[in-house]
């Protein structure tokens, strides 16, 4: 049976984990109606009062939370059944893989190519023993399953069948994991790949159990997962320096061609952030092929990630500030509206106006942004630029780049096509209304491409400072300055094909020029990125964006 069904139940039980569960119940005092979220905890039943605002929305995640068990338990019932292998062998309690059914499951991904970080699990499981366990997490559809059973490929026969893959679904338990573990530690196998791991609800209060126990022991323990936040949470309060982290989530250019063949940067301007699982028909498969797919992918893959995460660990303290949101059945949404938030500050400094807010039943405070903020930073998916001044060097900001520009593309795209249903705007000419389509697209895709060039180039060179600079007239786009030699490089990023010397008027600028020096130590180099030829105009130096990009090399 094709493997999908398993991905889909391991999908449907991480959406659960995030909807809210029990029931509503309503009691009549003295003649008025009260609503109460009704649900068990420890053997003991709850009830918080809800307003009447609230009980739409609670009363909807409920239903949908009770239809996805429903789905959920037909999926279960058919792997059982014979629609695909039952994969609980006698004597185990989870679904483990191994032999004939973990050839199978493998066979696909044989032909595919690989991401560069699978040579740190390479290292792990080829390597010697040591007291720790991998971790292998990051965002939907970035490579982490893919990258496991890869590496299973590369397993010599007589090691491949002392490997097995487990699956993890919700009801198992540490216990349940502890038995398999014990069992095939007692069976001789030395090579376990748990996927899922965090859907167990006891997780974090045992991770320990992997590595005191098992890697210990002389096992290669590999966890994955996209619960990104419950690992993170793992990694300070019960793993701590016994595990190695591989995230999966940041994808550069290099890896987008190098991987799914497709060359350009306008192909990753539009479609990069995700991996397809055969590098084929990304376009078509990418979740980012318009503002309705994007606004799923954060629903299911960012703001349920994190949910599911603040729900499972430390019986809800990690919510802290957003405690109300969630519970008012308010947090999905107000995730997606900070992701929108950080993409409309970044489309209207191009479009120049901006788009009317939807209507929402909560407004977004300071501090649930900044908090939200901290967590899609940690979970790889936004990152800042610093942003520097001269000559007021105390002025500085902060540049928050999304790290899947696919994901920001649609978005602004949205943005924009909103924009253009204004009445005035209806009334130009067909050929008026492209023209202007097609300019701010382009202005678009000229600020994101400066954005990939500015968080590409950062974290290729983490021993270096890499920012914007701005003067009260003018920027440099980026500047790559080491404070070791005390020297500095300066660029232009410029969406464009064409060599045209407006484009280095600043570069050329003596006074912007010695102004940087004094900053920042000698001017060792002056760079046009753009997406047309390598060439030179003077002291000037044009680069091609593709070839710029892939010569950063193996992230660091």
């Amino acid at each position: 049976m094709n493997e999908d069904i398993y991905e889909k139940i391991a999908d449907i039980e991480r959406e659960i984990a995030s909807l809210p569960e029990g029931s509503v119940a309503r009691k009549t005092v003295k003649g008025k109606e009260y609503y109460y979220h009704r649900i068990s905890r420890g053997g003991k039943r709850i009830e918080n009062y809800i307003s009447f605002e609230e009980l739409s929305a609670l009363k909807e995640g409920i239903d949908k939370r009770k239809k996805l068990e429903k789905e959920l338990k037909e999926l279960k019932s058919a792997v059982i059944q014979g629609a695909g292998p039952v994969l609980n062998a006698p004597g185990f309690k989870t679904m483990v893989r191994t032999g004939k059914l973990l050839e199978a499951q493998i066979a696909p991904v044989r032909k595919y190519k690989k991401r560069e970080c699978i040579s740190q699990l390479r290292e792990y499981v080829f390597g010697p023993g040591q007291d720790r366990v991998l971790i292998v997490y990051g965002l939907r559809r970035t490579g982490k399953t893919t990258m496991i059973r890869q590496i299973l490929t590369e397993l010599p026969h007589e090691e491949f069948n002392k490997a097995a893959f487990i699956q993890v679904t919700t009801g198992d338990t540490l216990s349940d994991l502890d038995s398999d573990l014990r069992l095939l530690e007692k069976n001789g196998y030395k090579y376990v790949f748990i996927d899922e791991v965090t859907l167990m609800e006891d997780f974090v209060e045992g991770a320990a159990l992997f590595s005191d126990i098992y890697a210990s022991s002389g096992m290669k323990i590999v966890l994955s997962g996209t619960d990104s936040l419950g690992f993170a949470f793992t990694r300070e309060e019960q793993l701590y320096d016994r595990c190695i982290m591989l995230h999966t989530t940041f994808i550069p250019y290099r890896e987008f061609e190098k991987v799914l063949g497709i060359r350009g940067i306008d192909e990753y301007i539009r479609y990069g952030g995700t991996m397809s699982l055969s590098g084929i028909n990304y376009n078509a498969d990418t979740p980012f092929s318009d503002s309705k797919h994007a606004e799923d992918y954060i629903d299911t893959a960012i703001a349920k990630n994190i949910q599911h995460s603040l729900k499972a660990y430390q019986y809800g303290g990690h919510f802290r500030l957003l405690l109300d949101l969630y519970e008012r059945g308010e947090l999905t949404n107000v995730i997606n509206r900070v992701v929108e938030n950080i993409n409309h500050s970044f489309t209207k400094n191009v479009i120049e106006r901006t788009l009317n807010k939807e209507d929402q039943s909560i407004d977004i405070e300071d501090d649930h942004m900044i908090q939200i903020k901290e967590y899609l930073t940690m979970l790889d998916l936004i990152m800042d630029i610093d942003l520097e001044s001269l000559p007021e060097v105390n002025r500085k900001g902060k540049i928050a780049v999304i790290t899947q520009p696919g994901l920001r593309y649609a978005q602004a795209e949205a943005i924009v096509e909103n924009m253009l249903l204004d009445t005035e705007f209806q009334e130009l000419s067909v050929k008026e209304r492209k023209h202007i389509l097609d300019r701010l697209i382009s202005e678009i895709c000229g600020r994101m491409m400066e954005d990939i060039v500015l968080l590409e180039t950062r974290i290729a060179y983490p021993d270096k400072k890499v920012f914007k600079l701005q003067f009260p007239v003018g920027e440099f786009d980026m500047v790559v300055y080491d404070p070791k030699e005390l020297t500095c490089f300066l660029y232009e990023v410029k969406y464009s094909k064409e060599t045209v010397p407006e484009q280095y008027r600043h570069l050329a600028d003596e006074e912007k020029c010695a102004m940087t020096a004094h900053r920042y130590g000698d001017i060792r180099g002056k760079y046009v990125i753009y997406r047309g030829k390598n060439t030179t105009d003077g002291d000037i130096q044009y680069l091609n964006v593709e070839e710029y990009l892939n010569s950063l090399g193996k992230i660091q």
